[in-house]
Formats: C-alpha cells, structure tokens, sequence
C-alpha cells in the first residue's frame, strides 16, 4: 500500500510562489509515475504535472513556464514549485503515484487572492 502526505499549501497572493511537497510511504525508484492533479470548486480533477519513471514530465498548457515539478528519489518526495500564482489556480492539490494502481494524498488547499 502507498501512502502520500501532501504539505506546503496555504494562502498566496496573485504573483507569488508556493512549493508543494509529497513524501511518499516507500521508495518511488519503482513507480511508473508521480505527480500532481488539482480541483477547484465545481470542477472536474485535472492534471496539472506528472513524471514518468524516467523523468520526463509532462505540465497542462495552464501552468507551463510556471510550475515545475520535481523528484527526489533519495527523500521519496517529489515536488511542485509554483511561481507567478494566479487565482485561477485556486484548488485543493492532490499528490498522485501509479504504482500497482492509482493512489492519491489527501490533498492541500492553494489559495491565490486577487
């Protein structure tokens, strides 16, 4: 079983930054992908980053050139770093492996005022 905690979520102006962080329960050298999806309210899911097992990453056309994300396999954790926030990416991020399966964290708010 996989266990995905997800942290670094909170309040932000339009413009600024935030890192998102998921430690995974095991080592992720062996999942096929990781990544990040997010929901906003009234919204269907949607991927926002995801990295292969061999480290290629693909980014929804709404947050190229501003978000990256990233992995460490020596921590298990991989990354979201967010610049140049706007609110429309107000939504509650979700951490995402494929390992066996589908599993999900349980989410963190990102929250971007106007």
């Amino acid at each position: 079983q996989v266990q995905l905690v997800e942290s670094g979520g909170g309040l932000v102006q339009a413009g600024g930054s935030l890192r998102l962080s998921c430690a995974a329960s095991g080592s992720i050298l062996s999942y096929v992908a990781m990544g990040w999806y997010r929901q906003a309210p009234g919204k269907q899911r949607e991927l926002v980053a995801v990295i292969g097992s061999g480290g290629t990453t693909n980014y929804a056309d709404s947050v190229k050139g501003r978000f990256t994300a990233s992995r460490d396999n020596a921590k298990n954790t991989v990354y979201l770093q967010m610049n140049s926030l706007k609110p429309e990416d107000t939504a509650v991020y979700y951490c995402y492996a494929e390992y066996g399966g589908a599993w999900w964290g349980q989410g963190t708010q990102v929250t971007v005022s106007s």
